[in-house]
């Protein structure tokens, strides 16, 4: 298990490599089985009534037979949950069949009719479609706030307030949220703080380190790392576990067992894997930064925390410990003409929606979507995946799309 021992703590490779499975406890087998199947057998009648679940509360398990039923847990994802569950120091951890799934299970399990939501306006849009269609239609009143509103946030609390969702940082446009200043004030009036920290990861940023009660994670991005699986965590401390973990099983919304074995994979090498990333995509905003500064260049600002010039890179620092392989840049007074024909030269990044990869990925980024935040960035925003290729090769690619966008300007 991850953590302490003789040594101390341990580090997060080390934590990586061995959280989360007792091959011993399996024959010794290094990896956990991928138990497949619903049913589950018991040995009699008293052990079946001992394991029945009692007055709706799902997250007490028996020690007479702990597994009772697939939705309930297996093996499998059991082994997952607890390797993030040591990397968040989280109360639990629940696996659901998507990030969307991850956003959308904790406020459905926190909102209720007449309730009111605190939402970033630089949200995932797919969360904004949430909000504004599903829990519009609930009756949960929906509310966007400035990410740069920090302890101010106090002022949009309502008495039927219950829940503050974060995004740091922003998608897209990756702006900082000072989120313990923001979880202090939600705490001071028992409300629910939620953050997606696919951006970070456990790695990078603790949620729950900063008083955040539930962290979400796509799974789908750096744990799977390997653009071949859909899945979505989500961690809980102490005071929201129970009503979150019991929420799930209501709802049915059970991670697969062979999703769960490829990211406890993929967890392995995330630590490494994140090293690389990073150390690549910051190669390449800086180098992108001072081509900004050459008389004529078609790039404008670069968006990505790590940078010194970043809006929020004081923050950033302050609560952060590594920035991960997604940032964006402007074509300076770009044309939608310019941004396709940017994005049609590349040769190795990907033109594809999702990250966290492998693999370089590229997009034209929407922000129309925005309400309160909604500003001129001065051009069209590419969106960058950096995957594990050489630095070299990205940035021949890159300026072959630079090119291409000027060429067509």
């Amino acid at each position: 298990m991850a953590g302490g021992g003789k040594g101390g703590k341990r580090g997060i490779n080390t934590q990586l490599a061995h959280s989360g499975n007792d091959p011993h406890a399996y024959f010794g087998w290094v990896n956990p089985p991928v138990v497949h199947g619903s049913t589950v057998l018991f040995p009699d009648a008293a052990t079946m009534k001992a394991t029945q679940v009692r007055n709706a509360d799902a997250t007490s398990r028996s020690r007479v037979q702990p597994y009772t039923y697939a939705t309930y847990g297996s093996p499998t994802t059991d082994a997952l949950c607890e390797a993030v569950n040591a990397l968040e120091g989280s109360a639990g951890t629940i696996l659901v069949p998507s990030g969307l799934a991850a956003v959308t299970v904790p406020l459905l399990a926190f909102l209720s009719a007449g309730d009111h939501v605190l939402i970033v306006d630089t949200v995932y849009y797919p969360t904004r479609r949430f909000a504004d269609t599903m829990l519009a239609r609930m009756g949960v009143e929906v509310e966007y706030y400035l990410p740069e509103i920090g302890a101010d946030i106090a002022t949009l609390f309502r008495d039927n307030t219950k829940v503050v969702f974060m995004e740091a940082p922003g998608s897209n446009t990756f702006e900082i949220q000072d989120v313990p200043a923001m979880t202090a004030a939600a705490k001071e009036r028992g409300i629910v703080t939620m953050i997606d920290n696919t951006w970070a990861t456990p790695l990078f940023f603790k949620p729950l380190d900063h008083g955040v009660d539930i962290s979400i994670h796509a799974a789908t991005k750096y744990p799977g790392g390997h653009s071949d699986v859909i899945m979505g965590m989500v961690s809980a401390n102490a005071a929201t576990w129970g009503q979150l973990y019991n929420t799930q099983v209501a709802l049915g919304t059970c991670g697969a067992p062979d999703d769960a074995y490829l990211v406890l994979r993929g967890l392995r090498t995330m630590g490494i894997r994140l090293e690389r990333h990073q150390k690549t995509t910051l190669a390449l905003a800086r180098w992108l930064e001072d081509m900004a500064k050459e008389p004529g260049s078609i790039v404008g600002d670069v968006l990505y925390p790590a940078l010194e010039s970043f809006p929020g890179h004081d923050l950033w620092k302050r609560d952060f410990c590594g920035a991960c392989g997604i940032f964006s840049f402007v074509i300076k007074d770009g044309t939608e003409a310019q941004a396709h024909a940017f994005l049609d030269a590349l040769e190795l990044f990907g033109l594809g929606y999702s990250w966290g990869g492998y693999e370089s990925l590229v997009t034209h980024v929407y922000l129309k979507d925005r309400t309160v935040s909604a500003r001129d960035h001065g051009g069209e925003i590419i969106r960058l995946q950096i995957g594990l290729e050489d630095e070299a090769d990205l940035k021949a690619d890159i300026e072959r799309g630079l090119a291409a966008a000027k060429a067509a300007g």
